[in-house]
């Protein structure tokens, strides 16, 4: 009976001192992750743009077309369907969703066609093919066409499975966070 006690407290002490081991290895970890945030570091996991560290730098003046940004889309029913679909990372944009990084190709007032090819203002993109599924075989509607609103971007990446704005349509210019340029990255 004298080795219970004894043996519950050498245990406890082994966790608490294990706890505490853990707890000091992860706040320099903490820190860093903090830093970054801070300092506008964002690490990109999707292959819509190269993988690895980004900075998001402020816009100067109004975003033109053929800006790199980061984007934070809006939390409609589209964005929240393709979060469960898992086009979407999670992050701290409104709706829980991590930023977008898209090229601007159009701007408000310019006119988009979608059919099997992209065009904006009759210009053709490349590297814009319309897929009628994703790589699952689910239907993926695309953007109807149209003029692109006041106050709105129209967005696109050339990664051929990239989700952008051919699918989801002109997005609020108001959810730039800033230009996107590349740290340590590496295409995949």
């Amino acid at each position: 009976m004298k080795n219970g006690p004894a043996r519950s407290r050498t245990t406890r002490r082994w966790r608490q001192r294990l706890l505490l081991l853990v707890l000091v290895g992860l706040l320099p970890s903490f820190a860093i992750v903090s830093c970054g945030l801070a300092y506008g570091y964002r690490l990109n996991w999707t292959p819509s743009q190269s993988l690895g560290l980004w900075r998001i730098r402020p816009v100067a003046g109004a975003v033109a077309t053929g800006d790199l940004v980061f984007v934070c889309p809006p939390d409609t029913p589209r964005f929240r369907e393709a979060h469960m679909r898992g086009y979407l990372r999670a992050g701290l944009c409104p709706g829980g969703y991590g930023p977008l990084i898209k090229t601007v190709i159009a701007l408000e007032g310019q006119r988009v066609g979608v059919g099997h090819k992209l065009e904006i203002d009759g210009r053709v993109i490349a590297h814009a093919d319309v897929r009628k599924s994703d790589g699952r075989g689910r239907p993926l509607p695309s953007f109807k066409g149209g003029v692109v609103p006041i106050g709105h971007v129209f967005l696109h990446s050339d990664f051929p499975a990239s989700w952008d704005s051919r699918y989801f349509g002109p997005i609020p210019a108001e959810g730039i966070l800033g230009l996107a340029d590349a740290v340590l990255t590496y295409a995949p």
